[in-house]
């Protein structure tokens, strides 16, 4: 059970994470906005989570679901306007 719920965290604090990301620090570069952006940051963020998963509790399902939330958080970021700077 726990295990299923670090998994859940992964992929919405992935989601969550690179969309406020990519949203804030990435709006003006043109590589965010190719077609293949979501898929290398995805990519990359599962290789990176990998060797987290020897641990108990984090599986490779762990690192897929987090690659899946930032490829889902950096397509969602690109599309969206930019968060309002008054606040």
């Amino acid at each position: 059970m726990i295990g299923l719920i670090v998994t859940a965290a992964a992929l919405v604090g992935g989601f969550v994470i690179s969309r406020d990301f990519v949203r804030r620090r990435l709006r003006y570069v043109d590589a965010v906005k190719k077609p293949s952006a979501p898929l290398v940051a995805g990519v990359a963020a599962a290789v990176v989570a990998l060797p987290v998963a020897l641990l108990p509790i984090v599986t490779v399902g762990t690192a897929v679901a987090l690659g899946v939330g930032v490829a889902g958080g950096v397509a969602s970021g690109r599309k969206a306007p930019p968060p309002d700077s008054t606040s």
